[in-house]
């Protein structure tokens, strides 16, 4: 008969042998080591926070995004940080609005080796011109993405941005072969807000009367909206496409008499824009001063955190000023 300590020995044996089993069984399948999510996502860059959203919205959970000019920043006077140049440097793809608008990517590019990764998300997009300059003066500069005299103001017509996602869509599907379809369901899906919007643009713009369809802004940033949308852009407090612009005496007081004479009855500046000149006009003509946002998006949770919150903050803000 077994003694009490031969079973406890037995025991410890059996006990011994299958563990040497569950091993053995483990070895044979390996339990897959969970690889990073981020290993496989696209390192992206976008400008400024109204094309890392759009950028965002066709790339969603695929992507690794960055973008470069913080919240609140003027596009046309940002200086980009050696952190900045070291994202450009090794991302995948560089997503800029283009048409002169980011001349601080000129460093960028020199500095990080990375012309060949920069995509105009504005490519294709018929371009404004500074009134009254000649067309054939304005061939692109040696970097595409530039343009001399053309507007870069595109983001303000939804219209446009429905073809930066086209383009945005389009690059994605060569970089990631593999997950194009998740690239095309993204950007239908938001093609269709934006079509959305441009309906409900159309629905409020119709609220002003035709007479009173007149902007004046700090520096002239709707000719897309304007033309898109029946507005006319008679003036600005810098006379020009850039905030680095300073205007003239002599131009300030020929806006004044023109929002006068016209009876304009707001103007409109950006919250990326020093509005001490556009307060002095104002108070002069006796117009009211209304902010609006220009080349930057807000913080997420404030009231233009998107891009489509951006346009309905707008357009909201235009129209209540003007009907």
């Amino acid at each position: 008969m077994p003694t009490k300590q031969n079973f406890r020995c037995l025991q410890i044996l059996l006990i011994g042998l299958l563990l040497i089993l569950v091993l053995a069984l483990a070895s044979c399948n390996p339990t897959p080591v969970k690889q990073s999510a981020d290993l496989q996502k696209l390192r992206v860059v976008a400008t400024t926070t109204i094309v890392g959203d759009v950028v965002a919205q066709v790339g969603g959970d695929l992507i690794e995004l960055t973008v470069l000019l913080p919240v609140g920043t003027d596009p046309h006077s940002f200086d980009p940080t050696p952190q900045e140049i070291a994202a450009v440097a090794d991302a995948d793809v560089v997503f800029a609005n283009g048409a002169g608008l980011e001349t601080f990517l000129d460093p960028l590019i020199e500095n990080a080796n990375a012309m060949d990764k920069i995509v105009p998300v504005s490519e294709g997009i018929e371009l404004l011109r500074f009134a009254g300059e000649n067309e054939d003066e304005h061939e692109s500069e040696e970097n595409e993405y530039q343009y001399k005299g053309t507007d870069p103001h595109i983001w303000t017509d939804p219209n446009n941005v429905m073809a930066w996602v086209q383009n945005i869509e389009r690059v994605f599907g060569e970089l990631d072969p593999a997950n194009t379809g998740v690239y095309a369901a993204n950007a239908e899906r938001y093609a269709n807000e934006l079509q959305e919007l441009d309906a409900w643009i159309r629905e409020q713009v119709a609220k002003i009367p035709p007479k009173n369809r007149e902007i004046v802004t700090d520096h002239l940033i709707f000719g897309y909206f304007a033309k898109e949308y029946g507005f006319e852009q008679i003036g600005a407090i810098i006379p020009g496409y850039s905030t680095l612009a300073e205007p003239s005496a002599q131009e300030l007081a020929a806006l004044q008499d023109t929002i006068q004479t016209l009876g304009v009855q707001a103007v409109f500046v950006g919250n990326t824009a020093n509005p001490n000149l556009a307060e002095r006009v104002a108070e002069d003509t006796g117009t009211q001063l209304v902010f609006i946002y220009t080349g930057s998006l807000s913080d997420i949770d404030d009231e233009a955190g998107t891009y489509l919150d951006y346009i309905r903050y707008n357009v909201g803000a235009v129209v209540n000023a003007l009907k």
